[in-house]
């Protein structure tokens, strides 16, 4: 073998070395965590990172623009659920309110027909049992839906409560101002004012 083929020969033995040298060369300063699959076109991965998080950020703003909607959405349904939840009271309080003033000339009726006392005992006692039978279910059912009576003798005239519709003089200051006789029932429902009672007032 002559000088110059002993020379091809040990270059050639050198060069593997070499080159896995220089691939060690080549990867230094670069971090084991970047891989070059992320890097953009131009091989920049700062750039790629900041891309990255200007893309999270807008999700991020997405994200809370959306869930601030549904919040408001929700806000809302709420709201109108308990809005419509009163209409509803409102309009069956209505709807009580009027049949029980419609049942008032029956309530006026029964008032009278026992109010007169001697025609009242004059009457056959069975009937008499039946009539308030049938007005005491009246009044119970009534009761069962919060309507109450009001207007009693005795007790002190309240303009809130009671109308009055005549005076009689008093010297007795104890009666001064109280109720002498009902004259007309007057009916409350669920603690509100349907009908004042008609009253007739010592003063």
């Amino acid at each position: 073998m002559n000088d110059d083929e002993q020379k091809t020969t040990e270059e050639l033995e050198v060069l593997p070395e070499e080159l896995e040298s220089g691939k060690r060369e080549s990867a230094e300063g670069v971090s084991d965590d970047v891989s070059f699959e992320e890097l953009n076109e131009d091989g920049d991965p700062i750039r790629e990172v900041k891309k990255l998080k200007e893309r999270l950020n807008k999700a991020l703003e997405e994200k809370q623009e959306y869930l601030t909607g549904w919040q408001r959405e929700r806000a809302d349904l709420a709201n109108y659920k308990k809005d419509e939840e009163s209409r509803r009271s409102a309009l069956a309080s209505l709807a009580r309110e009027k049949i029980i003033l419609d049942l008032m000339p029956v309530l006026d009726a029964f008032d009278m027909a026992m109010g007169n006392k001697d025609a009242w005992e004059k009457a056959d006692k069975n009937w008499r049992m039946g009539v308030e039978y049938i007005y005491n279910q009246l009044v119970n059912m009534l009761e069962k839906h919060s309507v109450q009576r009001i207007g009693k003798v005795g007790e002190v005239f309240d303009p809130n409560k009671h109308e009055s519709v005549e005076t009689l003089p008093t010297d007795d200051a104890s009666k001064n101002h109280t109720i002498e006789k009902i004259i007309q029932s007057g009916y409350m429902l669920a603690g509100r004012i349907i009908r004042p009672a008609r009253v007739r007032v010592w003063e």
